[in-house]
């Protein structure tokens, strides 16, 4: 089989950071990276899926709301993808995430879509100070982030 695009990219080097993984017709894919592959060090499932609530909820509730495709978590638990249409700006998609994650750092109260069974299908595990705390560290590394550091490194 071909090999997919992702496993091209040479993860001993990736660091923190917001990517351009792929485009697809008028699909922008980008990549969150938010912790150093193969570093030993993962998200955790319950604030991962905390932060993928609040980071949806928002994204979809922005003013890109038409544009946002999917928001969601790599299965290696190094960070996020999002797709949103190639009507976004780079630097528009680099605000979105950034205001997202300044969102969720910022967050207090039920967590959208968590509440009861009906909403979600493992509603009970969630941690909302693991995902604020993982939404600060991405603040820190996005906060001068620009077009010009969105792509890999060879």
């Amino acid at each position: 089989m071909k090999q997919i695009a992702s496993f091209t990219v040479n993860h001993d080097v990736l660091e923190k950071g917001m990517y351009i993984s792929r485009i697809d017709g008028d699909v922008v894919t980008y990549d969150l990276r938010m912790k150093k592959p193969n570093g030993g060090d993962y998200l955790e499932n319950a604030a991962m899926h905390t932060f993928e609530h609040l980071f949806a909820t928002y994204a979809r509730n922005s003013a890109w709301t038409d544009q946002v495709i999917y928001v969601g978590p790599m299965g290696c638990r190094t960070g996020f993808y999002l797709l949103l249409r190639d009507t976004v700006s780079y630097a528009d998609a680099i605000r979105l995430v950034q205001e997202s994650f300044r969102f969720i750092a910022a967050f207090e109260g039920a967590i959208p879509g968590a509440q009861e069974p009906r909403e979600c299908g493992n509603y009970l595990e969630h941690d909302l100070a693991g995902a604020k705390l993982i939404a600060k560290d991405m603040c820190a590394v996005l906060e001068n982030w620009q077009e010009k550091d969105m792509y890999y490194l060879p």
